[in-house]
């Protein structure tokens, strides 16, 4: 008998491998049930895991794309808080690649790291460093930075390993897919208890989502994905019809989770899909930044940004959608004003640190010392602990103005890299990757204006998977 790489005879492995795992599950279960221990029980689950982290790591990485959309955060002893079962996995993924690269380092593929996204990415990462080395609150910036690390070793240096065929692109969307159709599904069953009421959206969410936002936000930016994904099948054939009609879901729990970005992105894709074919991706930025800095320059001549101060009295939390819109073109939106109570305290910290900012991950720490009493609002004690409501606000309050104009540039560089890759590939399905990719990218681009969720594993995994995909179909097509 010949021996294989684990030792054992041809005919011993998977029979004693099978034996001792199920000898194993035995006993955890008995003994879970016997000390009433639901984690001794979990234990034959865990050793499954660390085992696909050893000899099938990129089954690991799909079985993590699936716990994605199923996560929910846990407060951890000592300040700590993770998502289960996501950022485990995330973890034990990089641990995982980091000795894959320690062992193979001779057969990666030089020009993914020389890729000008990959540079500006790393630019991105060194200046992060630099802010957490000079951070007001050291471990703070530390864990903020640890968290940006496995996020990116993850989701853009393994998912480019991982996400180079068509059948695993096709994989991936169905991991994702179908755990978040689920949640839709399940999130739509409650609503429709209760009567698909505006106030209750949030009640219904538990245990997947922190509110209505990331629910609509993590529904709308991968909606590209799958609805590209059905041009990779036959029309009328059964997955086609599964995507089409997940898809369907989808808008649908978009629609009553009452969420405005979310709307206003669906609306921006289709805009863009129009900018990447008559390749006016840089235009689009160009009138973008043009708008942008008229804006800056009225509110700030001679203070008209007092203008926007809200009425304490009448800004107020509407449980009816309609009443709600209504209040948000007349600045009495409570949501809304409450982000410009912290934008205001942002514009008065950046004076204070333009350069190296306060430290990643400290926003929350520091900010009410800079607040302006007449942009208070109802909610301004902020118990659940929330940021900035605008990533690039909080990016140059945390890591500087240098910093936030790293992270921008790296935005707009990746879009127009995105344009150019598109119209040079010529394979069908890497095209429709690349406009999958582009457009969900765009989709959290803009997101971010209002919101600031990059470090959440629901929208930061889609973030970086969508970047290493417009650098991977750029290289394998070449």
């Amino acid at each position: 008998m010949r021996l294989t790489r684990y030792g054992f005879h041809d005919t011993q492995p998977r029979y004693i491998l099978v034996a001792v795992y199920a000898l194993v599950l035995l006993l955890c279960l008995l003994g879970g049930i016997a000390l009433e221990s639901p984690l001794l029980a979990a234990v034959p689950v865990g050793l499954l895991v660390v085992w696909m982290a050893i000899v099938d790591y990129k089954a690991l990485f799909f079985l993590m794309m699936a716990c994605i959309p199923l996560s929910t955060e846990v407060e951890l002893p000592g300040g700590f808080g993770t998502d289960l079962f996501s950022e485990p996995l995330m973890w034990l993924l990089t641990l995982s690649g980091t000795i894959w690269l320690c062992r193979n380092y001779h057969t990666v593929d030089g020009r993914y790291l020389r890729h000008p996204i990959t540079l500006f990415l790393l630019v991105h990462l060194m200046w992060t460093i630099i802010t957490v080395v000079f951070s007001q609150n050291f471990v703070v910036s530390f864990k903020f930075l640890l968290a940006k690390g496995w996020y990116v070793v993850v989701f853009y240096f393994l998912a480019a390993r991982f996400l180079q065929e068509e059948r695993d692109l096709k994989k991936m969307v169905w991991w994702f897919f179908v755990p978040l159709v689920f949640t839709a599904v399940i999130v739509l069953v409650r609503q429709y208890g209760k009567s698909f009421s505006f106030d209750s959206v949030n009640s219904c969410l538990s245990p997947f989502y922190r509110n209505h936002v990331m629910y609509a936000c993590i529904m709308a930016v991968f909606i590209p994905y799958i609805w590209y994904t059905t041009y990779r099948y036959q029309r009328w054939s059964l997955p086609w019809w599964a995507l089409v009609m997940g898809i369907i879901i989808l808008l649908t729990g978009i629609n009553f989770a009452y969420t405005r970005a979310a709307y206003g992105a669906l609306v921006a894709a289709v805009a863009l899909r129009f900018l990447v074919h008559f390749k006016a991706v840089r235009a689009g930025i160009v009138a973008s930044i043009l708008f942008l800095g008229l804006f800056i320059a009225f509110v700030t001549y001679r203070d008209n940004w007092l203008l926007f101060a809200p009425d304490f009295e009448r800004t107020v939390t509407h449980t009816r959608f309609e009443s709600l819109l209504e209040a948000t073109t007349r600045l009495e939106d409570i949501s809304v004003m409450e982000r410009v109570y912290r934008w205001v305290a942002a514009t008065q910290m950046m004076k204070e640190k333009p350069m190296l900012g306060f430290g990643p991950g400290n926003f929350y720490f520091t900010y009410k010392d800079y607040t302006v009493s007449s942009f208070r609002t109802y909610v301004s004690d902020n118990p659940e602990r929330s940021g900035m409501h605008n990533y690039y606000l909080m990016t140059a309050v945390e890591q500087g103005i240098p910093g936030a104009l790293i992270f921008i540039s790296l935005c707009f560089f990746a879009m127009m890299q995105g344009q150019r890759i598109y119209h040079r590939v010529n394979t069908p399905w890497r095209k429709h990757t690349i406009l999958a990719a582009l457009m969900c990218f765009v989709l959290i681009v803009l997101l971010m204006l209002m919101n600031d969720f990059v470090e959440t594993d629901k929208i930061g995994s889609l973030f970086f998977i969508s970047l290493a995909l417009l650098v991977s179909m750029d290289l394998n097509d070449k």
